[in-house]
């Protein structure tokens, strides 16, 4: 059964009970928010606040989705914007390199980037969120039916050139990066943010398993997840080195999934003859899910691509992230090198 994404606000001049509960002998453990928070019987008024179907933090108006492709080598760093994202994915592309595909609604930056080609597990993954705008910097001609068919509005940088532009001290092609005000402008009927599967509350009480670092491999990629009580987030380091936000900072999330899936060489390839992966992203499978410090044991399942993908414990029960920015990691336990 899914959780309800309430949060209890009592009014009339008493404290509220945000996703950060206060200090007292029953509060949750670090970077645990409950679902919802209850005070002692009273006759004053309540407000149900609801929780971010993205982030499970309180929104007053759920807003438009965007989808962005962002380069994430040395080359491109450090990216501009990621910080912001309410979802980031990451994906596995040719020669075993990956890049991450960044989901914004509940907060948008002015601009983000550096901004790249799309593949086709993009364009699996988007249906989920119904008809998000989607920007990107070109794709191969072969894919170009792939994308006019798909569950998307396209903003990307041939249809909506004036959304983009080149940043001063970088080289081409990771200098490309778009306002997101002219990227919306353009998909007016975007679809706005809904359920995808995600939970936010308190974490299990049992199965988690006390965790430093977390380190993700892909043939050509590393990813390194390390716990900070001080920040209440997974810091992310990549092959060996920080990432670093262009805003300043450590890029760094409340909640690391790693999901595993199956991922196998797709029809399209590069001019080096390259295949592009696919990562199937419908299904069922098993995931790590990193919160509170702690690593838990995870099931992932995803009907069709027009529905989200719902996550739980090994016993069955919905797993909760933590409120707050959520990196989703799209593995192999094999990975390969179409």
């Amino acid at each position: 059964m899914r959780l309800p994404r309430m949060i209890t606000v009592t009014l009339a001049g008493a404290a509220v009970l945000l996703p950060v509960a206060a200090c007292s002998s029953e509060e949750p453990a670090p970077g645990q928010a409950p679902e919802a928070a209850t005070v002692a019987p009273s006759e004053e008024p309540t407000e149900e606040v609801n929780a971010h179907p993205f982030t499970g933090e309180p929104y007053d108006k759920l807003k438009p989705v965007l989808a962005v492709k962002i380069e994430n080598t040395a080359a491109g760093k450090p990216q501009l914007g990621l910080k912001s994202a309410d979802i980031v994915y990451i994906e596995q592309v040719e020669a075993g390199l990956t890049r991450l595909m960044a989901i914004f609604s509940s907060k948008v930056p002015a601009k983000v980037g550096p901004v790249r080609s799309a593949r086709i597990s993009d364009l699996h993954l988007t249906p989920q969120f119904g008809k998000p705008a989607f920007a990107y910097s070109g794709v191969q001609t072969k894919m170009l039916p792939f994308v006019a068919e798909a569950s998307l509005y396209d903003v990307g940088d041939t249809r909506n050139p004036g959304a983009y532009f080149r940043q001063p001290g970088r080289f081409a092609p990771y200098n490309l990066f778009a306002t997101t005000k002219k990227l919306f402008s353009a998909a007016p009927k975007a679809s706005k943010a809904k359920d995808i599967g995600f939970t936010f509350g308190d974490a299990p009480a049992e199965g988690g398993v006390d965790k430093k670092s977390y380190t993700v491999k892909w043939p050509a990629a590393r990813f390194t997840f390390a716990w900070s009580e001080a920040k209440k987030q997974w810091l992310i380091w990549q092959d060996g080195k920080k990432d670093m936000a262009a805003e300043g900072g450590q890029l760094g999330a409340p909640t690391i999934v790693v999901q595993y899936t199956k991922t196998e060489r797709s029809e399209f390839h590069d001019k080096n003859q390259s295949y592009t992966p696919l990562v199937h992203t419908v299904g069922k499978g098993s995931a790590i899910v990193l919160r509170d410090g702690k690593a838990y044991k995870a099931k992932w399942e995803r009907e069709s691509e027009e529905t989200g993908t719902t996550f739980t414990t090994m016993s069955g029960e919905p797993m909760n992230f933590a409120p707050g920015q959520v990196w989703v990691a799209l593995a192999s336990r094999k990975p390969v090198i179409p």
